[in-house]
């Protein structure tokens, strides 16, 4: 395992403060949409045409991510990438009509995934197991506070324009930041490509070999399925407990909160063991314990036990994605893995739109008491999925890893 230098420590916590940024704008959301869809006039599952408007932007920057790495570098793909969430998040309090602010979602994810796909491979193919979990917490610090922020403006002043306001102009001072400290990755970038130590960006598969393998389809429904597990709950945890459930507002907010909450503490503390514990056992236990919360929130024995079904689900599903991410090259094996990472961020932009507009359909016409049961089944096949995507027989012949690679 590589151990980081001093040097890097900057950069490091550049990528942390980028994730942070991630997250905050996930986490308004799901306390803001009551709000937002009154405002607005429109029904519950109208939350599905804004998902997939931002997911049209965020796969379209993910699928790009690697040309615009080579393109801007580093810390320019920074830059620009939190300049158009900034600009599309105030955008949102200024919109008078609902298409409107729909149409500035693809911004929005254009942003996002531009961050979150280059970050991704940069940490994948550059440090350790234990700083992708640090990294990917840092998206939860972001996304912890978000319901907070949504909660005081709601609370406060009863706007929900006030989050969005707050983050887009956080967004737009971080643009700034990254702008200034470009050098900085160019610099990193320059000393890495100098060594001849063998990184996962350095094998050039052909996009339809790795197609072709069964464990990379498994490896990216893992992916669509777990992230839209995640997104579900963030987005209709506080309209489950607020209109199914009869939380006072305040306290759902700070409910829905407590998932985000505990999955960054989760995730902290992921960070801390990842290396002796190994990927699959933090998979394999982060799934358990998150079907075990859903059980738990379905069952709804108390309030109580709402908030300490929703951290249970936060906390137990907090090191799945990292882990995920980071045993890719093993699950699909090197010389598939940098295509395979592409490929599965993209399935993240699917599962996060089509998951939980899907569940707003389903919460619409029948009960938002459905989340709970839909949580059981996405968890159940994930943990089936999994179990195939590791036994899965991987490819001895050298001879094709020698023709997949070229250095």
């Amino acid at each position: 395992m590589k151990i980081q230098r001093p040097a890097n420590l900057g950069l490091i916590l550049l990528a942390f403060i980028a994730f942070v940024a991630l997250g905050l704008p996930d986490g308004l959301l799901g306390v803001g949409w009551p709000s937002i869809r009154a405002s607005f006039a429109q029904p519950i599952d109208a939350i599905g045409l804004f998902l997939n408007a931002s997911v049209i932007g965020y796969m379209g920057s993910t699928f790009l991510s690697g040309k615009l790495l080579v393109r801007l570098g580093v810390g320019w793909m920074l830059a620009i990438s939190c300049l158009l969430t900034g600009v599309a998040l105030i955008g949102y309090t200024l919109v008078p009509a609902w298409w409107m602010m729909a149409a500035l979602g693809i911004i929005a994810g254009m942003g996002a995934g531009a961050i979150d796909a280059g970050l991704n491979t940069y940490v994948a193919a550059h440090f350790s197991e234990g700083l992708m979990q640090w990294l990917h917490a840092s998206w939860g610090v972001g996304v912890t506070l978000g319901p907070i922020i949504m909660t005081l403006g709601l609370a406060n002043l009863n706007t929900w324009r006030f989050g969005y306001l707050v983050v887009g102009c956080f967004q737009i001072g971080l643009a700034l930041c990254f702008a200034l400290t470009s050098p900085m990755w160019s610099r990193h970038a320059a000393a890495a490509s100098a060594e001849p130590e063998i990184r996962l960006t350095d094998y050039k598969t052909p996009m339809g070999a790795t197609l072709s393998q069964p464990r990379v389809w498994l490896s990216i429904t893992l992916f669509f399925l777990y992230v839209g597990a995640e997104a579900s709950l963030g987005t209709w945890a506080y309209s489950l407990l607020t209109e199914s459930r009869g939380v006072e507002p305040t306290l759902a907010g700070f409910f829905a909160g407590s998932y985000w909450f505990s999955f960054t503490i989760g995730r902290i503390v992921a960070g801390l063991i990842a290396t002796r514990l190994g990927v699959h056992r933090l998979v394999l236990g982060g799934l358990t314990g998150a079907f075990l919360g859903a059980v738990l929130l379905l069952w709804n024995p108390s309030p109580l036990a709402n908030v300490i079904a929703v951290a249970i689900i936060g906390i137990a599903i907090a090191p799945i994605f990292p882990a995920l991410m980071s045993g890719t090259k093993t699950r699909v094996g090197d010389h598939h893995a940098a295509n395979t990472i592409g490929m599965q961020m993209t399935a993240t932009g699917f599962g996060m739109a089509v998951i939980p507009t899907l569940l707003g359909v389903l919460a619409r016409y029948i009960s938002l008491e459905i989340i709970p049961i839909c949580l059981l089944v996405v968890y159940a096949v994930m943990i089936g999925v999994y179990i195939v995507a590791v036994r899965v027989q991987k490819p001895t012949s050298m001879a094709s890893n020698v023709e997949a690679k070229h250095l």
